[in-house]
């Protein structure tokens, strides 16, 4: 998934292209921004196939009506009141902490279900493929046995953990380590904040996720992965149980996502950090096989529905997203 920030995209391409097997893969570029500079970054990309797809809805699109800032839209911290005197458009639907909608937070979880829809069920190329699919970000960045280890934690899914419906590459560890876990993977239950980094999952998952889309697309909650989370824990029968990797595959470099302020934004720095943390530790990449280590209880029950975080009580965003999940439409 792309937005715009270049510099980023250069560095998760240039990790792709060190990756072995990645001639095997089909590359996928969601954007919801387009720019040249973007378009001549991809169409760089000559060690595999590549497929961009466009999100029709984007701000850049619709810069001065729904989805995008209408003049006519309510401000965010407006009271009750003064909507109800300004008769702005949305003025009867704030989230449930009496905010208005802000489009560039709306934009992030419409694209991210738009996605899925459309690589799931509306792209010919892979209506037959049953296998995984990874999602990645534009401010991630992969170690070069990523496939060689999805394939793995694949064969032990099969094996050893058939309810486990959802695979994570990526953690969230400040000092990651690979000695003695290089070929261990945890089970849990999926949390949003943990296991959204390197996601991979085949339609089959998608299938459930998609029977409680409705849900997820009327969660007051304008973050996908809490939507999901929230989701997962509400509706979806099994919920989704989580695979991942205890030394990851998987490096965030963004620090000047949605929400930094004013954080060193150098994402050279950070690359050049994990370059040598693999490279300290290249003698644990490509294990033979993969092994649980063990099914590590949750921090809280995790029956305990998350907090929500607002940003998405307008109704007019549920509806958007929920018209993605229509037989063929927004291809």
């Amino acid at each position: 998934q792309v937005h715009n920030r270049s510099e980023y995209l250069q560095h998760v391409i240039s990790s792709l292209r060190k990756s072995r097997d990645i001639s095997t893969a089909l590359l996928i570029f969601s954007h919801d921004h387009y720019s040249d500079e973007i378009n001549d970054i991809v169409l760089s990309v000559d060690f595999c196939p590549v497929m961009q797809i466009y999100y029709p809805y984007s701000q850049q699109l619709y810069s001065k009506e729904f989805p995008g800032e209408d003049p006519r839209d309510c401000p965010r911290d407006a009271s009750k009141e003064k909507a109800e005197s300004l008769n702005c458009l949305n003025k009867d639907t704030p989230d449930k902490y009496g905010h208005y909608r802000e489009a560039k937070y709306t934009q992030t979880k419409h694209h991210w279900f738009w996605k899925l829809n459309h690589v799931f069920d509306h792209l010919e190329v892979t209506k037959l493929y049953e296998g995984l699919y990874l999602f990645i970000e534009e401010d991630h960045y992969l170690v070069e046995d990523f496939i060689h280890i999805l394939r793995l934690m694949d064969r032990l899914r099969s094996s050893s953990c058939t309810d486990c419906n959802m695979m994570t590459l990526g953690t969230y560890d400040k000092k990651p380590k690979y000695e003695g876990i290089h070929n261990q993977v945890d089970v849990m239950s999926w949390m949003s904040s943990k296991h959204n980094m390197g996601m991979a999952f085949n339609k089959k998952t998608w299938v459930e996720i998609k029977k409680c889309g409705t849900a997820f697309c009327q969660m007051d909650d304008y973050n996908w992965d809490w939507s999901l989370h929230f989701v997962s824990l509400s509706c979806i029968p099994s919920k989704l149980k989580v695979m991942m990797m205890k030394a990851p595959r998987v490096f965030h470099i963004g620090e000047c996502g949605l929400h930094a302020k004013g954080k060193n934004c150098n994402p050279s720095e950070r690359v050049q950090f994990i370059e040598g943390l693999v490279a300290a530790n290249e003698k644990y990449l490509y294990p033979r096989y993969m092994t649980i280590s063990g099914y590590p209880a949750q921090v809280k029950k995790v029956s305990l529905l998350p907090k929500l975080n607002g940003g998405w009580g307008d109704t007019r965003d549920q509806h958007l997203c929920a018209s993605f999940m229509e037989a063929h439409s927004h291809s």
